[in-house]
């Protein structure tokens, strides 16, 4: 299948910081999509674009940078948009689901109301790395009623492995670009 026209021009604007958050990891950095007018109302618009005519009810951001996507994809949708947090962030009623990190573990949650059951839920995060968030995620929104329809990133590190995991668990997914070999 070929690539779409904008997978490459949103891979190029995507900074690479080496070492960091620790040595040997190049972190992909979102930033300079946000920043550049122009690369961010493509990015949106090929999100918008691929979901118009899903019939959503909901669109899920994952703590933090899914948020700053998956709000405005939802506003340009015309859906709500609830958060998927880290522990202890939200102020409500929570469910919470734990899951492995490559050294620890982690834990998310969403408010129990935040989706009505049957609700159709795009899930929206900024990278797939391991896949964890994403699934734990995902688990959450199954827990209180909701239908993940699909899961989007921006972008995909399929060496991790994140993309695949996702997939085996039986969640669609779509990504715009990836950094496979690099």
């Amino acid at each position: 299948m070929e690539k779409p026209f904008y997978a490459d021009y949103i891979r190029e604007r995507i900074r690479t910081v080496p070492d960091w958050p620790q040595p040997g990891v190049m972190f992909r950095d979102i930033t300079p999509l946000l920043q550049d007018k122009k690369t961010f109302r493509l990015l949106v618009d090929v999100f918008v674009h691929r979901y118009m005519d899903q019939q959503l009810d909901l669109v899920a951001g994952v703590d933090a940078r899914g948020f700053i996507l998956g709000a405005v994809v939802a506003y340009e949708l015309n859906l709500g948009f609830a958060p998927v947090r880290k522990k202890g962030k939200l102020p409500y009623m929570t469910v919470t689901e734990e899951y492995e990190l490559e050294y620890g573990s982690a834990t998310v949650e969403v408010h129990t109301d935040a989706c009505k059951s049957g609700d159709r839920v795009l899930l929206i995060d900024d990278l797939v790395a391991t896949g964890g968030t994403m699934v734990a995620a995902a688990k959450l929104l199954t827990r209180i009623g909701a239908n993940v329809v699909e899961a989007a990133a921006i972008v995909d590190l399929p060496e991790l492995g994140g993309s695949k995991l996702i997939r085996e668990q039986g969640i669609p997914l779509f990504t715009v670009c990836n950094f496979e070999g690099h």
